[in-house]
């Protein structure tokens, strides 16, 4: 990843992306909404890393909207927070005037990263969104990251108060839905993954 930079990603800058940055920061709170944009840019990084061909757009709107599920306004009794995302998403892209079958892989790429392993070759958007999840939530993969360019994310966009919340919401996703990923995550040992979260540090967390 040498030579990697905020400068050298490919931010989507279109009426799409502006419209997708301003629904999430009017409903995510400041600490999940930087995380959304930290995780697009883990993703591209590592997309442009690897080589691996990715469409930035979706990918942006993705990350964007891809906790929105979480949200008390969009969180859904009947189906995991992530399918909830998928659908919030699948409405904000037809409003953009996406076909069908764009609206469709938005939604598989938000429903996606929860899946522990998303194939590359064939959705490169999902794979990546996994993977920068991965890395926000409980660092698995950060130290892959040169430590100029982490530190220039977390520059950018600081971590603020996200661990203490994010946690509660994930045990609140899983005493309502013992079946969800969420609920396997916090099962596993996700508290303890995320204490150990390198990202967290003094430097992940100060304010801006």
């Amino acid at each position: 990843m040498n030579g990697i930079s905020l400068g050298t990603l490919p931010v989507p800058d279109g009426a799409t992306a502006a419209a997708a940055l301003d629904v999430a920061s009017a409903y995510l709170s400041p600490a999940l909404l930087n995380h959304s944009l930290r995780a697009y840019l883990w993703a591209a990084a590592r997309g442009t890393a690897d080589g691996l061909a990715f469409d930035a757009e979706l990918l942006y709107v993705a990350a964007l909207f891809h906790d929105i599920g979480l949200v008390p306004v969009f969180d859904s009794h009947t189906v995991a927070f992530e399918e909830a995302g998928g659908h919030v998403a699948r409405v904000f892209a037809a409003g953009a005037g996406w076909p069908a079958e764009r609206r469709e892989r938005l939604s598989e790429v938000v429903v996606r990263h929860m899946w522990p392993q998303v194939d590359a070759a064939t959705d490169p958007e999902g794979h990546l969104l996994a993977r920068a999840t991965a890395t926000e939530i409980v660092g698995k993969e950060a130290d892959t990251y040169p430590s100029r360019f982490r530190d220039e994310v977390l520059d950018r966009y600081p971590r603020l108060d996200l661990a203490a919340p994010f946690l509660a919401c994930f045990r609140d996703q899983a005493a309502r839905k013992p079946d969800s990923a969420a609920a396997g995550a916090v099962r596993s040992g996700l508290a303890g993954r995320m204490a150990a979260n390198p990202l967290d540090s003094d430097r992940g967390r100060r304010r801006a």
